[in-house]
């Protein structure tokens, strides 16, 4: 049967990573190593005589910074068809929900097909001149994102064996925060039922998708080597690459998760500043300081808050005007429980702004759920953190089995 067959595959392509310490030397010394230099070392057979098509973006490249296209382009034995684009662009740098355009890639005359236009949906022209199907993109860990869901529904409905090549859960794997979405709001900003913060590599969630028959695909993980699920991405000695435009640096990765709210207000999430997701504000905001000691006061763990200003870029929330704004510091980030970070903010914003702050149609559907914003108007956040602490143990049991690294 086809889903026995995965299971075994799998179970050989990752037992050294669960399996096995030391890792290897050339990972102990430079880091880790991610999925595509895998491969190209030791999987090779995977892809070897097939027609290859790459689901990638700028995240996808090796150690020293050549993109994972270059990589298959010039590997004797493959033959890469077919490029696919999800959101942001094959370069990354289209803004959020802006079209993603097909075209031809300039370099190595590869077609690319957007994910993120017409369709989410492979079609079968796409897939015409494709034997096997590689996925390598950096995400953020977190449920309100959209890599892994066109991830996710690339494998379920291409009916084409189907690879990750794994990378890191660059806010640790190990921890897992937030509720769990009602499936009612199925989204391509929440596709399955899994906690907000989901403590897990693509391959892993992956495997954790088809394993629990939410979908029906061919996978097989080729993982990285000398990951651990405790680290930051900055302990695996990959350099940093802004995984989509408005996340620029860990820290707003960190806090992204609860900050991430705001944009289903009239609040400005931040987008349009120096700093997305690290600053939030509104031209009202005008008792930014007392909001930021009221919130330090509560010692929330992790985290200091202070008011700031900022002229707006044009095309956001209060594009052209200098507004006041609360700043977020990650102070302890191995403490930072960001959907507390973000219930608590917006609870005391509503609370001494009910007249000026207004929810935004899409507030439902990023939060998974009704429950955010019931809890903010009726100042039930606390009732809410303790059921999301429950889920989210619960949905980390659920998943143990799944995993690839320790």
């Amino acid at each position: 049967m086809p889903r026995l067959r995965t299971v075994t595959l799998l179970a050989t392509l990752v037992a050294a990573p669960l399996h096995s310490q030391p890792v290897r030397k050339d990972a102990a010394s430079d880091g880790v190593v991610p999925g595509i230099e895998v491969l190209l070392r030791d999987s090779l057979h995977l892809v070897r005589g097939k027609r290859v098509g790459l689901v990638t973006n700028h995240s996808g490249r090796d150690r020293s910074g050549t993109s994972t296209i270059d990589r298959l382009a010039h590997t004797p034995g493959v033959t890469l068809t077919a490029l696919f684009a999800l959101e942001h662009g094959i370069r990354g740098a289209i803004e959020a929900g802006g079209n993603v355009s097909s075209t031809r890639d300039s370099a190595t005359g590869v077609p690319i097909y957007s994910l993120y236009g017409a369709s989410h949906v492979p079609t079968a022209e796409m897939l015409r001149d494709v034997d096997v199907i590689l996925y390598d993109i950096q995400d953020v860990g977190a449920r309100v994102y959209t890599y892994q869901w066109g991830m996710a529904i690339a494998a379920d409905s291409a009916d084409k064996p189907f690879i990750v090549l794994d990378r890191p859960d660059p806010v640790r794997a190990d921890l897992v925060q937030g509720g769990v979405l009602d499936p009612k709001f199925r989204s391509y900003v929440g596709a399955y039922p899994v906690a907000l913060r989901y403590g897990l590599t693509p391959g892993e969630l992956l495997r954790y998708l088809n394993g629990t028959g939410q979908i029906h695909a061919d996978v097989k993980v080729v993982p990285m080597a000398g990951y651990r699920r405790a680290m930051w991405y900055d302990d695996t000695k990959l350099a940093w690459v802004n995984p989509s435009p408005n996340l620029r640096d860990l820290d707003a990765t960190i806090v992204y998760t609860g900050t991430v709210f705001f944009e289903g207000t009239n609040v400005s999430e931040g987008r349009g500043t120096d700093q997305p997701f690290r600053l939030v504000g509104a031209s009202w905001l005008t008792d930014a300081g007392a909001i930021a000691a009221e919130l330090n006061a509560m010692r929330i763990p992790g985290v200091r808050f202070d008011s700031v200003s900022r002229t707006m870029e044009p095309g956001f929330k209060f594009p052209g005007q200098t507004i006041p704004m609360l700043h977020v510091s990650v102070t302890d980030r191995d403490r930072v429980n960001a959907p507390e970070v973000g219930l608590r903010m917006l609870r005391a914003i509503y609370a001494r702004h009910k007249p000026d702050f207004q929810w935004r149609p899409s507030i439902d559907r990023l939060a998974g759920g009704t429950r955010v914003r019931e809890a903010v108007e009726n100042d039930t956040v606390d009732a809410l953190l303790a059921a999301w602490a429950a889920e989210s143990r619960r949905f980390q049991d659920e998943t143990r089995r799944y995993w690839i690294y320790k």
